[in-house]
């Protein structure tokens, strides 16, 4: 089985947080379940790097590493914390800088972390629209945590852990089936 480059994006603004803890448990789970090469990009730590243009060649080279990371990944593990029923400015601004093409069919798995379950619907108003536009392949299954599922600054819940190995099956299926059917439709037809 072929190893498969993953870049697992994280909205985290501090070194210590459960969005931080959640993304971490995603891509555990999936690399038990599939080899892969996992490519952590931490939004505390690229905005520097980020912040600084709004072109990819604008960037410094951190900057422009973090957008080839995304557009070559073979899947993308998105993650994110909720910030007033969103995702925060340089998450999305990361997201600017891809380039509209660079995810047609790419597997993308979304995960939102908030406060409460009142924000539990962000995934499905904010995320998957955001990927939408660059007609990606979103998981079926999204993952949202709050705080009640964590113990600290781990995955305390039952019901979470439930969640996070739905999303991963079907990710894994997902990347499974796209390396089978890697002939581009144009040449099939």
């Amino acid at each position: 089985m072929n190893t498969r480059q993953v870049t697992l994006v994280i909205g985290n603004v501090s070194e210590r947080s459960r969005t931080k803890a959640l993304a971490q448990a995603i891509a555990d789970a999936l690399a038990q379940r599939l080899p892969i090469q996992l490519r952590v990009l931490e939004i505390h730590q690229l905005a520097p790097s980020i912040g600084v243009g709004t072109l990819t060649q604008e960037l410094p080279p951190a900057g422009r590493a973090a957008v080839q990371a995304i557009e070559n990944a073979d899947l993308v593990i998105a993650v994110t914390p909720v910030y007033k029923g969103s995702y925060s400015g340089l998450f999305k601004h990361l997201f600017d800088l891809v380039h509209p093409e660079a995810l047609v069919d790419r597997p993308v798995l979304l995960a939102a972390n908030g406060g409460s379950p009142r924000h539990a619907l962000v995934v499905d108003h904010q995320l998957r629209p955001l990927f939408a536009f660059f007609r990606a392949l979103t998981v079926p299954s999204a993952v949202y945590a709050c705080e009640s599922d964590f113990d600290g600054y781990a995955v305390g819940s039952d019901a979470l852990q439930q969640r996070i190995a739905e999303a991963v099956d079907q990710a894994a299926r997902l990347l499974l089936s796209r390396r089978e059917a890697a002939v581009p439709l144009r040449e099939a037809a």
